[in-house]
């Protein structure tokens, strides 16, 4: 009788070590957290996406390597929406339906977080979105309960360049900007921070969105002689505005918002050409080692080595970005979901990221004030 219960004895075993294994397979799941990014990876914003997902995904393989947060190991699903906002809005869709990320993260560009916003992506879906590439008025002033703002806003950006500039005396400005969403708001804070300072608004000009087609708009300038020029472009642009401006003869002194990249305008025009133009930034300097946090990244960067990017002023925005994610999932607890991720970074107070402190509240969802303004020297580095 024994022997012939054996076979049966092994079957029931084998049977209990497949639903073992099952087990541990749905274990190993429910233990990983998506977390979603829409952003241009293709198309002229190309290098804003990719840089990023690369400060995002830093901080996900230092968090992961430490065993993650309570146990749940993060991964991030990027999708590609060339800078388009009828394509930010399809591929978010797509995402949020496909993966079921717990929230979004990193979606680049005003018109495009607007058309988020105006689609009601978030409301439909209930999910965070965590960082975006804006600092438009209509974003920040927007009362969506689901977005979390990391940077500060253009209008803080604007607000610093003016008070630099008025107090060593310059009173006439012009403002380049991208004919869209976000050119135009930062045109309207531009004239609104001007004309509260004093200053005369000489000249105004504009270039047509995914273009540089710049030279209607720097020949307008110079024949105004400004003694400043606020840029309210992005780096492409940007670069070739500084480059026929200086064949022109402009004279000015430039300064770009954060969404240029001045080390990239140093590499399309020449370090010659791109010296003395003046960019603010909304991030402390990655080269610098006296911040907490910049120790931190520059350290993880050595030791997971992201391909194909560079430590810059981009990426270290990802990755203060995805810090600050980090901290709302730890607060939301080991079985996080769309609202209680949402609720615990509504509670976060004076939260030291490594020598920045961050605070939201339910009707605050703007967390980060920083703003600096640097300059590039003759060898294509920004200097404070």
């Amino acid at each position: 009788m024994e022997r012939s219960a054996h076979p049966i004895a092994r079957r029931l075993l084998h049977a209990l070590a497949v639903v073992g294994l099952l087990a541990g397979t749905q274990t190993a799941a429910a233990a990983e957290i998506t977390i979603g990014q829409v952003a241009p990876l293709s198309g002229p914003l190309t290098p804003t996406g990719t840089h990023l997902r690369a400060g995002v995904q830093l901080y996900f393989d230092a968090i992961n390597a430490a065993g993650g947060i309570h146990g749940n190991k993060l991964r991030l699903q990027s999708r590609d929406d060339g800078y388009k906002a009828a394509e930010t809005v399809r591929q978010a869709r797509e995402l949020l339906r496909e993966t079921q990320p717990l929230a979004l993260f990193g979606i680049v560009g005003t018109g495009n977080v607007e058309a988020i916003l105006k689609e009601k992506v978030l409301d439909e879906a209930g999910v965070p979105l965590v960082t975006v590439r804006t600092g438009a008025s209509t974003v920040v002033k927007s009362g969506n309960p689901w977005v979390f703002m990391t940077r500060a806003s253009y209008a803080e950006e604007i607000d610093k360049i003016v008070q630099q500039y008025e107090t060593i005396g310059y009173k006439r400005f012009a403002v380049f900007y991208q004919n869209d969403p976000f050119g135009l708001d930062g045109l309207a804070s531009a004239e609104a921070s001007v004309k509260k300072a004093g200053g005369e608004m000489v000249a105004k000009a504009g270039y047509e969105k995914n273009t540089t087609e710049v030279a209607a708009a720097v020949k307008a300038i110079v024949a105004a002689a400004p003694q400043a020029v606020i840029m309210v472009s992005n780096t492409a642009a940007s670069a070739e505005f500084v480059k026929q401006s200086r064949v022109a003869g402009n004279l000015a002194q430039f300064v770009a918002l954060s969404v240029t990249d001045g080390p990239q305008v140093a590499e399309k025009i020449g370090k010659e050409a791109a010296k003395g133009l003046a960019i603010t930034q909304v991030v402390p300097d990655p080269g610098g080692r006296s911040i907490p946090l910049i120790r931190e990244i520059q350290d993880n960067f050595a030791k997971f080595k992201p391909q194909d990017v560079t430590l810059n002023h981009t990426l270290i925005e990802g990755y203060l970005g995805a810090k600050i994610l980090g901290e709302g999932l730890r607060r939301a607890g080991p079985n996080p979901t769309r609202r209680k991720l949402r609720d615990a970074l509504e509670q976060i107070r004076d939260y030291d990221v490594g020598g920045q402190y961050i605070s939201y509240a339910p009707d605050n969802h703007v967390g980060v004030h920083y703003v600096d303004i640097t300059i590039l020297n003759k060898e294509g580095r920004l200097l404070r």
